[in-house]
């Protein structure tokens, strides 16, 4: 059951919502060009670094077992 106590709640979260949206302090178009480019060059290093030892643990596995 619906009272009018819970759709106020509702509207109050809604404006709530909407008044601590207003004061975040959103990035600029710069600052999120080089977040982003921080963020692709770091998830190429890790993922060379991964595959660099993957390959060197593969090499020294196979050569064990052979």
């Amino acid at each position: 059951m619906a009272t009018k106590k819970s759709g106020k709640n509702v509207s109050n979260f809604f404006r709530n919502t909407v008044a601590e949206l207003k004061k975040v302090a959103w990035p600029n178009r710069r600052e999120v060009s080089t977040y982003t480019v921080f963020v692709l060059v770091t998830v190429v290093v890790v993922a060379l670094t991964i595959f660099f030892f993957d390959s060197i643990l593969s090499l020294l596995i196979s050569r064990a077992i052979k």
